[in-house]
């Protein structure tokens, strides 16, 4: 079985990751923003305080959190494992997953932050079937079109510039301490996510089949 967490900004590519690894092992892909978007999309209550939270521009409260993933991991629907992807985002939720659960790798994809901004202005979104594009890996065919329902594309309202530097803001100084929390587990492993995605998945490759030591030195 594979447990395994990955982290990195906004736009780093985690989602695209998690994915070739759910490819590579048989694994379930656990989005925490998935989830959230499910919950509002449905209007269950749950929805309705994750909503109000975001409308406000505020973080999702980590009981919130923390609920959410116990559920889903409750479910026990990954025989051969899992990536969890959005979680944890600061040092009480990861608290909370050491001291609940175990993993065998924490992956953190590194893209500096005038990257991230790069691609995250470029991202677009079928307003009829929801399918995603990015103007510099995948263009359609046809500009401002959808290449499969004709919808046209926009631009997520969550990507402006102002309200994308207020995530990498968050992410630099809530997200990023907490790696070496598990650094000192022994369980990171560093990709550079400016590379093409291929290569980056070869380097997470490389380094989940190399042995790691768990726990601190003495």
């Amino acid at each position: 079985m594979h447990k395994y967490i990955i982290m990195g900004a906004q736009g780093c590519g985690k989602g695209t990751q998690a994915e070739l690894l759910v490819e590579a092992f048989d694994l379930v892909h656990i989005s925490v923003g998935d989830i959230f978007r499910w919950h509002i999309s449905n209007r269950t209550k749950l929805g309705a305080r994750v909503r109000r939270a975001v409308k406000d521009g505020e973080l999702v409260p980590d009981e919130t959190v923390e609920e959410i993933v116990r559920r889903r991991l409750e479910e026990h629907d990954w025989n051969y494992g899992f990536v969890l992807d959005g979680f944890p985002r600061n040092r009480p939720q990861a608290e909370f997953f050491l001291e609940s659960y175990d993993a065998d790798a924490v992956i953190n994809i590194e893209v500096p932050a005038d990257v991230v901004l790069r691609r995250l202005l470029s991202r677009r979104l079928c307003s009829q079937c929801g399918l995603d594009y990015n103007l510099i890996y995948h263009r359609p065919v046809n500009a401002g079109v959808c290449d499969v329902c004709g919808g046209e594309l926009i631009q997520r309202a969550d990507d402006t510039e102002k309200a994308i530097h207020a995530r990498l803001t968050d992410f630099y100084e809530k997200t990023r301490p907490i790696l070496d929390l598990f650094r000192e587990k022994r369980l990171m492993i560093d990709v550079d996510g400016t590379q093409p995605q291929d290569v980056v998945h070869a380097a997470i490759r490389q380094q989940l089949e190399e042995p790691r030591r768990s726990g601190v030195d003495n």
